[in-house]
């Protein structure tokens, strides 16, 4: 009898957990502007992104993840900390300095978060658990089209409704791309309407702000970060937190990658409980 009992439970956890498994898929290139706009070549060609998602899951958290590369370099990329984590990660591609303007490639990244918010739902996600991530760039992107309004209202979206966001060593003050267009060197710093710190307020997302060791990172990004939570808290904006690695310098994605997964984890968690979303 024990025997038999044993064997069922054996079968019964090896059921369970074939039933629990879960099956990831990629699509690779979607353009997400509209088809109805014209575009050149070039912004078809970088324009697009990749989808990568559970299968057999609904009311998923999205990821948005910008990668790096100073607005001048580098291409759409998936974390692979990111993998099988029960995530549906958007991995961005966008238009690149000095084909075009700054202004242009936070077009393009906005461009890419509206797609999300839109088409989201077919691969199993929720518009109400949309984060928006990213690394130095790829971060200033995500702060950028995050904190000024102005560029998601153009496709009717309200920035506020963001799940939160996650920078990795993002700029907050006016990039040094803007900069270098208007002949300024890397060490003048200027705060403008390109600077994430020109758009602080209290109804922002939540933000958990990552940088490296301010004695290792990047010019000043540290404190450009620091001076941007101190800021916000200014505002009245009560859900910005700061976190320096200590110990590594701008290249910092690995050691944060691991906070990134908790907060989306601790806000899918309050999200889920205060709208009512199934899990």
């Amino acid at each position: 009898m024990r025997k038999i009992l044993l064997f069922l439970f054996c079968v019964f956890v090896t059921a369970r957990a074939f039933a629990q498994e879960t099956i990831y898929e990629t699509k690779k290139d979607i353009s997400y502007y509209p088809a109805s706009t014209r575009a050149n070549a070039y912004r078809e060609e970088r324009c697009k992104l990749d989808v990568y998602y559970p299968t057999n899951r609904s009311n998923s958290s999205t990821i948005v993840w910008f990668h790096g590369g100073s607005l001048t370099g580098g291409n759409k990329e998936i974390p692979r900390e990111l993998l099988e984590k029960g995530f549906i990660v958007v991995a961005v591609g966008y238009r690149l300095s000095p084909k075009v303007l700054v202004k242009d490639i936070i077009e393009d990244a906005t461009a890419s978060v509206a797609w999300t918010f839109n088409n989201i739902a077919n691969y199993g996600g929720s518009n109400k658990l949309i984060f928006v991530s990213g690394h130095s760039a790829g971060g200033y992107l995500g702060m950028m089209l995050t904190l000024d309004k102005k560029y998601l209202a153009k496709y009717s979206i309200d920035a506020d409704s963001i799940a939160g966001l996650i920078p990795f060593s993002g700029q907050a003050i006016t990039h040094f791309t803007v900069r270098q267009e208007r002949k300024i060197k890397d060490t003048q710093p200027i705060i403008d309407e390109y600077a994430p710190l020109y758009h602080v307020r209290p109804t922002a997302p939540p933000m958990l702000l990552l940088t490296g060791d301010r004695e290792m990172e990047m010019l000043g990004r540290y404190e450009e970060n620091a001076y941007l939570a101190r800021m916000m808290k200014l505002a009245g904006h009560k859900a910005t937190v700061l976190h320096e690695l200590q110990g590594y310098g701008h290249d910092m994605v690995y050691p944060g990658i691991p906070l990134l997964i908790r907060e989306v984890n601790r806000l899918t968690k309050e999200i889920k409980a205060s709208k009512n979303i199934g899990l």
